[in-house]
């Protein structure tokens, strides 16, 4: 077996690099993604390795790289978009919402979009404004697009490649504050979970927590500092299809359960969690479906997103209603 010791953001590196080594379709854009290797040197070395023309910088202007990729995919390339920021991607949504998430729908299937939209998203690392943003519900709602985040370095390197294999369009959520996180990562493709399949990341019988991206690590911290009771985590992995099955699976045993996200909690991917969790486990819940996650006020200066964020405290204080509802 071969495992590597990885940063989340070396993890990507690596997908990348092993994705553009076996295709040679794949390419790399962005604003500064070339030379400079990303703001956050996610693409470091890759124009070094494998040129100019696979690996390249673009204008800044996101709705015009995400616009350049759909051409590309349509002559046969396999795009993979770097948006710098996630509150730089919204340029961008039109062509991907009107566009990128239609083709294939508008051809009758005949078309194949194979666009990876990576989107370092979520807060926690001192940003300005618009540096710190959770859009990920805007692109769970449009149908014609898969939409997920990856939480650990072992799932950044497959989910990374999963998605470039993959011939639908992908919108792909890095959560920017876990790039400099190490864990193991399996470098064999071939036992990689599949695109798609949520992850039982701590197994437990009170509660079920559901979290991706920055939020998973949250919840296992919070999972392990409660004494008092057994709280199940759960990485989604996938928003968009969601893995119904494996969290029905533990919300139907455990009874209870609490949806964590950054994002603020009116109109957030919480509540499409919890309706989806309410319809199919309703005889099975001993509490209503909570949910976690920011104020519904735009993200605040970074001297307070402490305050904003959710952190242990809420999250073990939602897991006290449930279980005493």
């Amino acid at each position: 077996m071969s495992v590597d010791v990885l940063s989340l953001s070396r993890a990507i590196n690596e997908g990348l690099r092993r994705a553009l080594d076996q295709d040679p379709k794949v390419l790399v854009m962005g604003e500064d993604v070339g030379r400079l290797g990303g703001v956050f040197r996610v693409s470091d070395g890759l124009q070094k390795d494998f040129g100019p023309d696979r690996v390249f910088d673009t204008p800044l202007a996101e709705s015009g790289i995400v616009g350049t990729a759909i051409g590309l995919a349509l002559r046969g390339y396999r795009p993979v978009c770097e948006i710098q920021f996630d509150g730089f991607v919204f340029p961008a949504f039109n062509q991907i919402t009107s566009q990128l998430a239609r083709l294939r729908a508008r051809s009758s299937g005949t078309l194949d979009l194979p666009v990876v939209i990576r989107v370092p998203f979520g807060g926690g690392v001192g940003a300005p404004e618009h540096h710190s943003e959770s859009p990920e519900a805007y692109f769970a709602h449009t149908p014609g697009l898969r939409v997920v985040a990856c939480a650990t370095p072992a799932d950044a390197y497959t989910m990374i490649q999963q998605a470039i294999r993959c011939p639908d369009p992908v919108i792909f959520f890095e959560p920017k504050r876990r790039y400099w996180d190490r864990g193991p990562v399996d470098l064999d493709l071939d036992r990689a979970r599949p695109f798609g399949q949520a992850n039982v990341v701590r197994r437990g019988d009170d509660v079920t927590l559901l979290a991706y991206g920055p939020m998973v690590k949250l919840c296992v911290e919070a999972a392990e500092a409660d004494r008092t009771h057994s709280i199940e985590v759960i990485d989604l992995r996938s928003l968009s299809p969601l893995d119904e099955k494996t969290v029905s699976e533990s919300v139907r045993r455990t009874g209870r359960c609490v949806v964590v996200h950054e994002a603020p909690i009116f109109g957030g991917f919480g509540g499409e969690l919890a309706a989806r969790v309410t319809e199919a486990c309703f005889y099975d819940l001993s509490a209503p479906v909570l949910r976690v996650g920011g104020f519904s006020v735009p993200y605040p200066p970074s001297r307070v997103e402490q305050h904003y964020l959710p952190g242990v405290d809420r999250i073990l204080e939602a897991v006290d209603r449930a279980v005493t509802w």
